[in-house]
């Protein structure tokens, strides 16, 4: 609880990565708050409230407490639980999530990135924003997130194909006023399918199977207890901690 690990980042993987001495709304931590809080509020703003298009799932959420909540309806999402066959020894059950309905059969998942113009270059009269380019030039805009943002869109892909969606939904969207972080704007949005999106990104399917087996053989060499997996802040290197028991434990 109150941890950042689970904010959505900004511009983790760019050249200039958002400073954490910059003041305001600009510091990674805001930002990552900033695309949380726009994400969640995107996948609830493209779906129908109610209507024929509306698809009950057989099972109530597991998270939504109707007497702590009292008139309220949970956020719409859908938990789908499935199992995958590691080798003949493994087997790994994880809970993915389901956003929406296409079409009235295809499944679909929906994340929106967060237009993000560094103050250097927020100040320059040459600075082109994504509502200057976004309906003619859509491929570079999506181009530049790549570059700048290729670990967020990697880890969604990912939650797409773990889910078995047969659409990836990604809205760009846009701060109405550069010094205003709480209102924004929805610029457009496009629709790809998991595997074609895996390929274009290069994000090979079978390599990701491939680490996960690895880790799940590391851990099952290790004694019983508390780890900790890092990784190197400037180098390609993850490593393992063993530590003690009530690590991180609250007081």
């Amino acid at each position: 609880d109150n941890s950042q690990l689970d904010y959505l980042t900004v511009w983790e993987t760019a050249y200039n990565t958002p400073s954490p001495s910059e003041e305001g709304i600009n510091n990674p931590e805001r930002l990552g708050l900033e695309a949380t809080m726009i994400n969640q509020n995107f996948s609830q703003q493209i779906l129908k409230s109610s209507g024929a298009g509306r698809k009950e799932m057989d099972l109530p959420n597991p998270f939504f407490d109707e007497e702590d909540n009292d008139g309220m309806e949970p956020a719409s999402v859908a938990f789908r639980y499935r199992k995958f066959e590691l080798d003949d020894k493994t087997t790994l059950v994880c809970r993915t999530e389901l956003h929406g309905l296409v079409k009235k059969t295809q499944y679909m998942t929906a994340f929106a990135l967060n237009e993000y113009i560094p103050p250097q270059q927020a100040s320059s009269a040459q600075t082109q924003t994504w509502r200057d380019k976004i309906d003619s030039q859509r491929g570079a805009v999506l181009a530049n997130e790549l570059k700048n943002n290729s670990f967020k869109l990697a880890k969604w892909t990912a939650q797409s194909l773990l889910a078995g969606a047969d659409q990836m939904k990604i809205g760009f969207c846009s701060r109405t006023s550069p010094k205003n972080a709480y209102e924004h704007v929805i610029l457009a949005t496009q629709f790809y399918r998991p595997k074609d999106f895996a390929s274009q990104i290069t994000l090979n399917e079978g390599q990701m199977w491939a680490m996960m087996r690895m880790f799940v053989q590391l851990f099952n060499k290790q004694e019983e207890g508390k780890y900790v997996l890092m990784r190197e802040p400037n180098k390609a290197m993850l490593t393992l901690y063993k530590v003690p028991p009530g690590t991180f434990d609250e007081e």
